[in-house]
This record gives C-alpha cells, sequence and structure tokens, in this order.
C-alpha cells in the first residue's frame, strides 16, 4: 500500500479484502492507518472469487462496522439492523452468516 500511495493519492485507493485466512480485518486496519478511507465489504460475508482458488466470501461488513464503531469510527450503520439484514439474507439463501459478530449476537440472543 505504501508503494502504491507514491503512484497514486490515497484519496483515490479503496479497500477490497475476502477473509480467507482471517487475516480482513487485520488488513483493514493497517489501510486505514494508511489513509485508506473506502472499504469494501459485504453483509453477511457474502460473495467471493472465481479467481482465486479457496477464497471465502468476502469480508462481512457486521465485522467491518463493529470494529470501527470499537475504534471509535461513525460508519453511520446501526449494527442491530445490519445484522438482522445479514440473518435475513443467509436465511433466503439457505447458507450460515460468515460473519462472525453476526454469530456471536445470535448467541447473545438465545
Amino acid at each position: 500500500l505504501r508503494e502504491v500511495k507514491q503512484l497514486i493519492p490515497v484519496s483515490a485507493i479503496a479497500f477490497h479484502g475476502h477473509d480467507t485466512y482471517g487475516q480482513a480485518l487485520a488488513n483493514i486496519l493497517m489501510a486505514i492507518q494508511e489513509g485508506v478511507t473506502v472499504v469494501d465489504s459485504s453483509v453477511s460475508g457474502l460473495g467471493g472469487c472465481p479467481y482465486a482458488v479457496g477464497a471465502t466470501g468476502n469480508v462481512a461488513t457486521e465485522d467491518v462496522a463493529y470494529m470501527l464503531s470499537g475504534m471509535g469510527i461513525d460508519v453511520g450503520i446501526d449494527l442491530n439492523q445490519l445484522v438482522e439484514a445479514g440473518r435475513f439474507i443467509s436465511n433466503a439463501l439457505g447458507r450460515p452468516t460468515f460473519s462472525k459478530v453476526n454469530r456471536a449476537m445470535e448467541v447473545k440472543r438465545m
């Protein structure tokens, strides 16, 4: 990222990551520390990458919002409503959520 910032302004850079090795949030944190302000994510971690063998879904928006909120960054999202949206789409697709925050909040509801 530091090398890329030498070629283009950080305001033109967005982060997009998958959570294949569980490193998406750490990578997002580093990108933010380098000045990136746009981060791609998907509700419940939906999606994937047909080009990267073994790649899991995109980083879950619930997890990103929770981390950033915990850092004092206002993401403008109601986490409870976001979690409900993730549950809805996961149930509609008949698959579990890939969001760690969503799963943790589900356990708390029980």
